[in-house]
């Protein structure tokens, strides 16, 4: 995992309504910290494309341009890392999960797990309640500007009511699955939903 610094404030010194945003134990930051679990792959937008699946078939593909003439949503969101920092009111451009579904010809989830891919092999499993309703998109966008490569550019997984590592980065793509498959890191000890607030860090919490 690689990071930078950053410049923290815990829950003491924040008013009651920002408190009641930031869950137990974590820090809120200005910055951004950067991490991964490996290097950083630079994915070119000629070359991007995002495949839909349900099970291990392929049902909707989409290139760059097709992704991004669908139907286009800002949100404004805390997010939350595992490693206990939080970042409130951040800007997000993206499609959310519910429209990608509903341009592929699905009226809701066609199964109730699913499991995100990204370019440099990594995933992460998601209930597919958590990623409907406008709780999830797959972002191009941060801050107005196009999403960096360092942040999960050209696009990203964004679930922002769990924690950080289910927003998977360099995301090429959904699986929606009968059965639940575990991720990267829930393989490794992470708990399998993730909820910041109740503080949903590793597999026995």
């Amino acid at each position: 995992m690689a990071t930078r610094g950053f410049g923290a404030t815990r829950r003491g010194g924040l008013s009651a309504t920002l408190g009641a945003r930031l869950p137990r134990g974590q820090s809120l930051t200005d910055d951004f910290p950067v991490l991964s679990a490996g290097p950083t792959p630079h994915v070119e937008v000629a070359n991007w494309k995002f495949t839909l699946k349900v099970g291990p078939r392929p049902v909707k593909v989409w290139n760059w341009a097709e992704f991004n003439a669908l139907p286009q949503t800002r949100v404004v969101a805390d997010i939350h890392c595992v490693t206990t920092w939080s970042k409130f009111d951040t800007g997000w451009q993206g499609v959310t999960v519910d429209d990608l579904l509903a341009a592929a010809g699905f009226a809701g989830a066609p199964t109730p797990f699913s499991l995100a891919h990204a370019y440099d092999d990594y995933s992460t499993n998601v209930d597919s309640a958590d990623m409907l309703g406008g709780k999830a998109m797959v972002a191009t966008h941060y801050d107005g500007a196009p999403l960096q490569a360092e942040h999960g550019g050209p696009a990203r997984l964004l679930v922002p009511h769990l924690y950080f590592w289910k927003s998977a980065k360099w995301v090429s793509g959904l699986q929606f699955l009968q059965r639940e498959e575990l991720g990267f890191w829930e393989l490794r000890g992470y708990h399998r939903r993730g909820d910041p607030f109740l503080q949903q860090r590793y597999s026995d919490d």
